[in-house]
């Protein structure tokens, strides 16, 4: 019999979509510093890295603009007044204003400080650190702080001694009102941009309040 010539198969694709490469996704922002975000002026990149970030390059300041007094002479025209800077608090308990405080250290570090950028005082008792680094003898503690490497801890008594930084962070720990009234103005002072408190918000506000 003949034979009945079949139809080719056809096998169909699946004409669904394809795979397509998933888009683009921005990382994650790391998280503020708890309570207001704070705007401490140029940051570098802000992706975390693992570990303490090394302190950034320094940048030069741009050149003051001048303009012309009614004599004819050139005079700076830029500010004088020192810059105010930012107060974030961040509420705690005594024993938990440390906690705070390191907390928001780190917060700073992935956020992208540099470790030298940051002093921190405590009101009460000392950081673990300090503590450590001061059985070495004070020499060699506050040659740490001269060199501006990494964070630096010290007791509130040692205000007047510290250098500005960009961000100071202060626990009050402890050490009566009377502690707190000679500590937080200085640190305030010291702060060149960002003034953050751990503590009682309320025994906070009436020391700082007093000192506006």
């Amino acid at each position: 019999m003949p034979l009945i010539p079949q139809e080719p198969q056809i096998h169909e694709r699946a004409q669904g979509a394809s795979a397509t490469p998933a888009t683009g996704r921005t990382a994650p922002t790391p998280r503020p510093v708890p309570g207001p975000r704070p705007v401490p002026g140029p940051r570098s990149a802000t992706t975390p890295r693992p570990g303490r970030p090394g302190p950034g390059p320094a940048r030069p300041a741009p050149p003051a603009q001048r303009s012309h007094n009614s004599a004819g002479q050139p005079q700076a025209s830029g500010a004088t007044t020192p810059s105010v800077p930012q107060i974030q608090l961040i509420p705690a308990p005594a024993g938990g204003a440390l906690d705070a405080a390191e907390e928001a250290v780190d917060l700073l570090l992935e956020a992208g400080r540099a470790p030298g950028d940051i002093l921190v005082l405590t009101t009460g008792e000392q950081h673990p650190w300090a503590t450590h680094e001061l059985s070495f003898g004070e020499a060699s503690y506050w040659a740490q702080h001269d060199a501006r490497e990494d964070v630096f801890f010290a007791d509130g008594g040692a205000v007047a001694r510290a250098q500005s930084r960009p961000v100071v962070v202060v626990a009050v720990n402890g050490g009566g009102d009377g502690a707190v009234a000679r500590v937080l103005p200085p640190a305030r002072e010291k702060a060149a941009a960002l003034l953050v408190v751990c503590g009682d918000s309320e025994r906070i506000n009436t020391v700082l309040g007093a000192g506006v």
